[in-house]
Formats: C-alpha cells, structure tokens, sequence
C-alpha cells in the first residue's frame, strides 16, 4: 500500500509541476504576444507609408484577426485569476488554450511581416533596380542591330514558316527597352511624389519588360542553333525512312502497309530541294510522323500474318455456344432461386455483363481477337454458373429419413432428383390422412 500511495504522491506532483509550468508559459506568451502585436502595429504604419494601402493589406488582416483572437485568451486569463475559485482541469485547460491562441497569433504574423518585409526591402532598392532597368535597356539597345542582321541572314536560309517565331524578334524587342526605359522613368517620378504603389508597379512593369525584351534577342541566338540541330536530325530521319521503304517490300502487302509507304514517299518527295529556303522543324515532324506510321503498319501486318485474325462466324459461333449455356445457366437458376448461392448468382451476372459488349466488338477488326477472347469467357463463366448452381440444388435437397428406404412404409427404392421432392410430399400427405383419421 505504502507503494501505491507513494506512486500517486509522485503523479500529484508531476501534475502539479506541469500545471505550474503551463501557467508561467501561458502568462508569459500572453505578454510576449501582446507586445508583438503592438510593435508589428507601429511595423504597419511605417510599412503602409512607404508601400501604400494594397501591398499591405494582408498584414492589416491578420492583426486584426490575432487582435480579435488574443480578446478570448485574455478573457481566459482574466477568468484564472477572479475571485471563483478553479479547478486544476480548468486552470490546465484555459492555460493550453492560452497557449495555442499565442502560438497561432506569433506564427501568423511571422508569416506576413516575412512577406512585407521582402516587399519593403524591394522598395528601399528602388534607386538600385532603376540604376540596373536602364543599364540593362542599354545594353539590350547594344543588341538591336547585331540581331536585326541575323534574322536577314537566317531569313536567306530558312522558309518563312520557320523564320515566324524570330522574324520580329528585333523590333519587338525594341519596343519592349522602350517601354522598360519609360517605366523607369515613370517610378522614379512617382517616388518623389510620394506615390509609393503606384511607383512600385511601374519599376515591376519595367523589370519585366526587360526580362522578355532579352528572352527575344536570346531566341533569335538559340534558332540558329535548333535549325542546324534539326537539319542534322532530318538528315538521319530521311536515311532511315529510305531503309524503311526497302524493307517494306518484304513486309506483308497489305492495305494499312501500301497507304504507309504512300504516305511516307510523297513526304520524301515534299522536302525542300538542296540549296533553297526550307522549314526544317515542320519537314522533320511530318517525316518522323510518316515513319512511324510506316513502321508500325509493318509490325502490325507482321503480328497478323503470324496471329491471323479469327473470322466472323468463327466469333459468331462463339458467342451463340455463350448464349446457350448463358440460357442453360440462366434457366436452372431462374427454376431454383430459393436454392442457388451468391457463387452461381455472381458467375451469371458476369456472364451476362460480358455478354452486353459482344455486339459491338464483333464487326471492327481491331477488335475481334477481343470479341473471341469475351466469348470464350462468357460461355466458361455461364459452365462455372452452372456447375455451381447444380452443386446448391443437389446440397438443398431433403436427406433419406429412413421412410421412403427399402425396409420402410414404401417398400421401394428412392428415385434421384425431383423424385425425391415429389415422394416426400405424396408420404406426408398419406401420413398426414392417417393421422387425421386417428383422431376422428
């Protein structure tokens, strides 16, 4: 006894501790909040300042949100301390609420200083990101000329309906420095006037629109270089497809192989001559694309010389052998539904939910492999029904008693199957007349 008294005296004590300590947390997170919310408070005035109302909006929500709910946790602080006295749960539970409402608050408005702070810092830079907007537009500026002269010398090379994507790479480039230089221009403007949003979505716009002036000019650098990759490729492409119409004359001739080989030999035929302007990414897709097809027409009419396709009564017979033993199945079934287990009845709903898609499958060639396969495996689960079925019929029937047995009242031998069913009515009606008669 001394023992368990000793290990309760502890957990009181481990308790009490905890309790104590939660106590000292939750009063010391309730100040340390408060004070962080007055100091993000005066953070949001100096911020709304020098930013403006919208960039910082979601700071002004969340204090007011963490004001809102720092409200509850001092009610409950408030209700520790009055002059009802508590119970330790409810000191423990308040205490933990107290807590949980600080930790929420701080990490909030953690989260949004963060945010506005990288916004703040943007802004201090502002001289800077102008400094780098315009030298950066200069040197994109440098670039102009350089491009314009690559874009004449590549329009000499290639058709028009690859040079599309590049062929006003320069003047939209142009356009786009600028736009960015008077953008520049206008944010420095709006700062000294002290309009601090509007001035930051001007030095974005500007930024911006250098970002995509130098993704122009660098696209004009990476043409040249994709058009002599693709010609290369193309060049493979052609060799290969040449192959390919060689070994297609020992491939089987069928209709899928002759359209192929068609098809592939006029996109040979459409490539642009050497020595002129030509698009050397649409000829090498629509080639690549005609040897594909080439390809797989040949490994298809090969599968189907090695795998010859079953015929249409072949199927149909198929699947009028599914429709007679779905119909036997479905028959006894349908004759003994108090007897016949889930085993049968689900084997039979398979069958027939098979059976549903057969007529669709039948007539496309693509297809009747798998018509063939469905209606083998209709007539196999009707089989299975069927057997199952048999098997509950022949488990539901009623036993030998002894009455109707050779040394019984009938004196006969007992017949099999509904013969059994039919003799035990006919005896129980004669013993149920004998009875009766007894008792008359």
């Amino acid at each position: 006894m001394a023992g368990i008294w000793g290990r309760r005296k502890r957990e009181q004590e481990e308790l009490a501790a905890h309790d104590a300590d939660l106590a000292r947390r939750a009063e010391q997170a309730l100040v340390q909040t408060d004070e962080r919310i007055r100091s993000t408070s005066d953070e949001l005035d100096f911020a709304e300042a020098e930013l403006g109302a919208s960039l910082t909006a979601d700071l002004r929500l969340a204090l007011a949100a963490v004001r809102t709910h720092m409200r509850e946790a001092f009610q409950l602080h408030q209700l520790n301390h009055d002059e009802i006295p508590d119970t330790p749960e409810e000191l423990r539970t308040r205490n933990a609420r107290i807590a949980q409402l600080c930790d929420w608050a701080q990490d909030l408005l953690d989260e949004k200083t963060s945010v506005l702070a990288e916004s703040v810092a943007k802004v201090r830079r502002a001289p800077e990101v102008i400094a780098q907007v315009r030298a950066d537009a200069a040197a994109l500026s440098a670039r102009i000329p350089q491009t314009g002269d690559a874009v004449a010398r590549l329009s000499a090379r290639y058709a028009p309906s690859a040079m599309s994507q590049i062929a006003a790479s320069a003047a939209e480039a142009e356009q786009l420095i600028a736009f960015a230089t008077h953008g520049a221009d206008v944010s420095e403007r709006r700062r000294a006037a002290k309009q601090n949003e509007e001035a930051n979505l001007a030095l974005e716009t500007a930024t911006e629109a250098t970002r995509r002036a130098s993704a122009l000019l660098d696209a004009v650098e990476d043409f040249e270089i994709e058009a002599l990759r693709a010609e290369s490729t193309l060049a493979e492409v052609v060799a290969d497809s040449r192959g390919d119409l060689i070994a297609a004359r020992t491939a089987p001739q069928t209709p899928a192989v002759a359209a192929a080989v068609t098809a592939l030999q006029e996109a040979l035929e459409a490539l642009s001559p050497a020595g002129s302007p030509g698009d050397p990414f649409a000829e090498l897709s629509q080639l690549r694309a005609a040897n594909t097809a080439l390809d797989e027409a040949i490994a298809t009419a090969r599968y189907r010389a090695e795998n010859p396709l079953p015929s249409i009564p072949q199927v149909q017979h198929a699947i009028d052998d599914a429709d007679r033993q779905l119909g036997v199945a479905r028959g006894l079934i349908a004759g003994h539904r108090g007897w016949i287990g889930a085993d049968a009845r689900t084997r039979l709903a398979e069958a027939e939910r098979l059976r549903v898609d057969l007529a669709d499958l039948l007539p496309a060639e693509e297809t009747r492999e798998e018509a063939l396969a469905a209606a083998r495996r209709v007539a196999h689960l009707a089989s299975e029904a069927l057997q199952l079925a048999q098997r509950d019929i022949d488990s539901s029937r009623p036993q030998d008693d002894g009455w109707g047995g050779g040394g019984g009242w009938g004196g006969g031998r007992r017949g099999g199957g509904g013969n059994d069913i039919a003799s035990g009515i006919l005896g129980g009606l004669v013993i149920g007349s004998l009875l009766d008669g007894m008792f008359d």
